[in-house]
C-alpha cells in the first residue's frame, strides 16, 4: 500500500479510506457482525483510515466502528465528525463550544476510545463564529482527545478566513477538508483544492462513486442503486446520465470496471490525500478492493476531461453546504422600497 502524508500532520493514510455512512440501520447496513467483519476486510487489505460521524444512523455507525476496532485502534487513523442535527432540540447540532464540547464526549463512548486521530467539522455553522468553533477544537487537542482537526464541504473563502483566525489568534488549525469529488462532480477543482494547497490541508473526499452512478449499474432508465432504494434523493437527471453514457465505453476500452476507474480517478488529483469508500455490502467492498491498484495513464485521464471538463459540475450536489444568500432571494435583493426609489431618481 502506497500510503500518503495527510496534510502537514504528519500521520500516513491509505490512498483509499472506509467511510461508515453505510454501517448502521438507519440508511445502511444493519448486521453489526457483518459490519465489523466488513471493517476488518479493509484493514487486512492495507486501509488504515476509517471515517465515520456522530450523525450517521444517529451513533449507530460509530458504535459499528467502536467494535471493530477492538484490538486494532493503534494501527488505524480513526476519523469522526460533528455537525449535523443529533436531535430535535435547537442545540442538538451545529459547531458551538457548548455541543462540541457535549458530542465528542459522547462519540468518544460509542467509539470505545480516549482519542480521536481526526475530528471533522461536518459542515460550515454561520450561526458560530469560527473563532468560537476553533477555540473549542484547540482546548480538544490540547486536552489529548483530539489530534488533528478538518472541515468538510467548506467554501474556499471559508478555509482561508478559518486559517487567518487560526494564525491571527493562535489557535490550533484545520489540518483537512473532506469535500465531493467524482468524474461528476470536479468543482473543487476550480479554488477548494487550490485553497487547501496553499494552507498544506490535507484532502479527503467522498463520493468518488456519484452517489451511485459511476457504479456501472446506473443508466438511462435504470437508476442508481441508492436512489432505487430511497436512500438518496433521485439524483440520475439527464446531464448525470448523459455524462455516465459517455464515460462507460472509456472504462470498456482501458479494460476496466466503472467503479475502479472511478476511484481511480479520484486518487489521481495530486491534491487528493484518500478517496472514501462508502460499501454497504461485502460484495461491494470487494468489488472496490480489487481496484486499489489501478492508475490511469495520461490519455485516459485526457478523455474523461473531455467528458466532464476541469472544476466542473455536471450537476450541483444536494448533500453540500449551500450558503444561504444562494438559498434566500430576499438576500440577494434590495427591500422593494429601496429598488422604487433609486428608479424614481434615475
Amino acid at each position: 500500500m502506497d500510503y500518503r502524508t495527510l496534510g502537514r500532520t504528519g500521520i500516513k493514510v491509505s490512498p483509499y479510506g472506509l467511510g461508515a455512512l453505510m454501517l448502521g440501520a438507519s440508511i445502511g447496513n444493519p448486521d453489526h457482525d457483518d459490519a465489523v467483519r466488513m471493517i476488518h476486510r479493509a484493514l487486512d487489505a492495507g486501509i488504515n483510515l476509517v471515517d465515520t460521524a456522530d450523525a450517521y444512523s444517529r451513533g449507530e455507525s460509530e458504535i459499528v466502528v467502536g467494535k471493530a476496532l477492538e484490538g486494532r485502534r493503534d494501527d488505524v487513523v480513526l476519523a469522526t465528525k460533528v455537525g449535523l442535527p443529533m436531535g430535535d432540540g435547537p442545540n442538538r447540532g451545529g459547531a458551538s463550544r457548548r455541543w462540541i464540547t457535549s458530542a465528542v464526549e459522547a462519540s468518544l463512548r460509542r467509539l470505545r476510545t480516549d482519542y480521536i486521530d481526526l475530528y471533522q467539522v461536518q459542515r460550515p455553522d454561520p450561526d458560530t463564529d469560527i473563532e468560537e468553533t476553533l477555540a473549542v477544537l484547540t482546548d480538544l487537542v490540547r486536552s489529548g482527545k483530539v489530534r488533528a482537526i478538518g472541515t468538510s464541504t467548506m467554501l474556499a473563502s471559508d478555509i482561508v478566513e478559518a486559517q487567518w483566525v487560526a494564525e491571527r489568534r493562535g489557535l490550533e488549525r484545520f489540518h483537512t477538508e473532506q469535500p465531493p469529488y467524482s468524474m461528476l462532480n470536479r468543482g473543487i477543482e476550480r479554488d477548494v483544492l487550490p485553497a487547501a494547497e496553499r494552507h498544506g490541508m490535507g484532502i479527503l473526499v467522498w463520493g468518488p462513486l456519484g452517489q451511485g452512478m459511476l457504479t456501472g449499474r446506473a443508466r438511462r432508465g435504470r437508476p442508481s442503486d441508492l436512489v432505487r432504494s430511497g436512500l438518496l434523493p433521485a439524483i440520475d437527471d439527464e446531464r448525470r446520465l448523459d455524462a455516465v453514457e459517455r464515460l462507460l465505453p472509456l472504462a470498456e476500452e482501458a479494460g476496466l470496471r466503472m467503479t475502479h476507474m472511478a476511484m481511480a480517478f479520484a486518487i489521481a488529483h495530486p491534491q487528493v490525500t484518500s478517496a472514501l469508500v462508502g460499501p454497504r455490502t461485502s460484495e461491494q467492498l470487494d468489488d472496490l478492493l480489487a481496484g486499489l491498484e489501478v492508475r490511469l495513464d495520461d490519455e485516459l485521464l485526457d478523455r474523461i476531461d473531455e467528458v466532464v471538463p476541469p472544476g466542473t459540475d455536471v450537476t450541483p450536489l444536494d448533500q453540500v453546504f449551500v450558503p444561504a444568500v444562494l438559498r434566500q432571494p430576499e438576500l440577494r435583493r434590495r427591500p422593494l422600497r429601496e429598488r422604487a426609489a433609486v428608479t424614481a431618481a434615475a
